[in-house]
């Protein structure tokens, strides 16, 4: 990207002429690196007045918000983590508050917050503090008042931290623009203060240069709770402005020099040396990638070297993919995900060392298990949903799942591998030159959503295990895909699932549902979770049987109905030659 994200803010806080503040904000803007994946983050909050313990909950509620969000996994969307934070707050903030025995010892507290993110800002919201945009001369409110007004005209906050169990915030997104400014405020502030005034008070922000720019950003928020005084304010007055000084931009060439970067390294032999590693064995030579055995002469272990082939130096949307690789396999660290470790500072080639894995891949194992056992089979499955799951935690997608990314060790232990393909939430929020022009992957495995839409979730991984769990106890594919191939997909008629039984009629009917239902080619028709999936590996789903046998007779049995109709046309046609015949 050409620039990064660059913003300025400051605020201003008083107690006006109550004798405690009672409110709190707080912003954080983390180096760049950070900046890229997690965004800058800044929220404010009102204490409810009637609680002794007000100022507790809206400072516990900033900091910890801040402290919390940037602790959650760069793999994570915004939405994502700054909600389960959230979530945690309110419960702590509610449980603490109920051991207090009495209203006016609990912890309830407004709370406004906003990440920016690349070119995205996500409003998170609840109680009555406001966020407000300005654009232009324009001041557009961003979040709306949780409150209900009462017969005696007073307003009363419905939602607030801390308040209830269940915490419903608003979230959305909104683009931002370079020169927009964000006014974060308490009621305190806006109940006293009109949107001209605010609009008066920030235009000269939009045009000010930016050598003593926070010094001008806090002067207004100064003046802003000034203001709210003079005209009567009498609660705690918090006015907190955030300047977006520069949005990242998309650079095709900028983009193209950070992942050409580093070189992509010629073919090695056996014996030669790249950086620390020496090259023991020659593992696999194709046109997309070559695997090297190799040797790390500091601490003499043995890893994979993998590097991209010399025939991909121009396609960025393969570069990029190798880098994400090598970023999702440094981040997991579990028993069935291959590891990869975080690539050499000052390396010059462009490169991944993987762990080393001595065993066959799944395609090798199906061929070798001709007549798998369905114990042999689950034992599989259950270690490749082990996998999924940390994938499904971290907010990832694998999207390439098939046999020859399925690796099983010497031992049996199972790993998946590949990761160029994964799709990362967090990493889908950061604007990007580059664009995927068709699905990846293999027809035969990927999803029939992501084939027709581009849209790959959970239950799309779901989707290629359960046609793995086809293939391994029949030696087959749940669907004929030659159309596919010769033409592309056009529905999801296109998927028309062949029953497991016809190749394996010793196989219970219970089981050939559950893995169809595992593979139906709509998504909602799947099993939502792999603990359900799971589950219906192991015994029958009532329901599932039921579905089955009530389904209409051509369904149940659509070869013999055929055949029936066959014959009786047959009899009409020989019928009306008879009487023709004999006219």
């Amino acid at each position: 990207m050409s620039s990064e994200l660059s913003v300025t803010y400051g605020g201003f806080t008083s107690a006006g002429i109550k004798t405690e503040n009672q409110d709190a904000f707080a912003a954080y803007q983390p180096t760049l690196s950070i900046t890229r994946y997690k965004g800058i983050a800044a929220c404010i909050a009102d204490g409810v007045s009637c609680s002794e313990n007000a100022q507790q909950a809206s400072i516990t509620s900033v900091t910890h918000f801040l402290n919390d969000y940037y602790s959650t996994p760069d793999s994570w969307d915004v939405k994502t983590a700054a909600g389960k934070v959230l979530s945690s707050l309110n419960a702590w903030l509610y449980h603490h508050g109920q051991q207090a025995s009495a209203r006016h010892n609990s912890l309830v507290t407004t709370f406004s917050g906003v990440v920016l993110k690349s070119n995205t800002l996500h409003v998170f919201h609840v109680g009555d503090s406001r966020i407000m945009r300005l654009r232009g001369t324009t001041l557009e409110p961003l979040t709306r008042d949780h409150t209900h007004r009462h017969g005696n005209g007073r307003e009363y906050l419905s939602r607030a931290l801390g308040m209830d169990t269940h915490l419903e915030v608003d979230y959305h997104t909104v683009d931002i623009h370079d020169g927009d400014i964000l006014i974060c405020t308490t009621d305190g502030v806006h109940g006293f203060c009109t949107n001209s005034e605010f609009i008066e008070l920030l235009s000269p922000l939009q045009t000010q240069s930016t050598s003593n720019a926070q010094n001008d950003i806090e002067s207004v928020a100064k003046r802003a709770v000034e203001l709210a005084l003079e005209k009567g304010s009498d609660d705690n007055l918090t006015c907190f402005i955030l300047r977006v000084d520069r949005v990242p931009e998309m650079n095709l060439e900028e983009t193209q020099r950070e992942l050409t970067d580093r070189a992509i390294p010629p073919v090695l032999k056996v014996g030669d040396r790249i950086d620390q590693y020496r090259v023991e064995h020659i593992v696999y030579a194709g046109t997309r990638s070559h695997l090297y055995k190799v040797l790390d002469l500091r601490n003499n272990k043995r890893y994979i070297l993998k590097a991209p082939s010399l025939n991909f130096e121009e396609d960025l949307v393969y570069l990029e993919g190798f880098v994400r690789e090598q970023w999702v396999g440094s981040r997991i660290d579990h028993p069935h995900v291959m590891r990869i470790l975080p690539p050499e500072p000052e390396g010059r080639f462009l490169y991944h060392i993987c762990e080393l894995i001595e065993g066959a891949n799944l395609r090798q194992w199906i061929h070798d298990h001709p007549s798998a056992s369905v114990n042999e089979v689950r034992g599989i499955v259950e270690q490749i949903i082990h996998g999924l799951r940390v994938f499904q935690r971290a907010g990832m997608v694998h999207r390439d799942l098939k046999p020859e990314n399925v690796m099983i060790t010497t031992a049996g232990q199972v790993k998946l591998i590949d990761f160029g393909t994964v799709a990362v939430r967090g990493l889908a929020e950061i604007r990007s030159a580059i664009e995927e022009d068709c699905p990846v992957g293999s027809v035969n495995y990927i999803a029939p959503e992501y084939v027709l839409d581009g849209v790959a979730v959970m239950q799309s991984d779901l989707f290629s295990l359960a046609v793995m769990v086809y293939e391994m106890l029949s030696q087959a594919q749940p669907f004929k895909m030659d159309q596919v191939h010769r033409r592309g997909a056009r529905s999801i008629s296109e998927w028309s699932y062949q029953a497991l039984t016809e190749h394996r009629p010793d196989l219970p009917r219970w089981l050939d549902l559950a893995i169809q239902k595992g593979c139906h080619p709509d998504l909602k028709q799947r099993q939502q979770a792999y603990s359900e999936f799971w589950n219906d590996l192991l015994k029958p789903n009532p329901d599932l049987i039921r579905s089955f046998k009530r389904r209409p007779l051509l369904q149940q049995n659509s070869g013999r109905v055929w055949q029936v109709i066959s014959f009786g046309l047959l009899i009409v046609v020989i019928a009306q030659g008879y009487f023709l015949a004999t006219g």
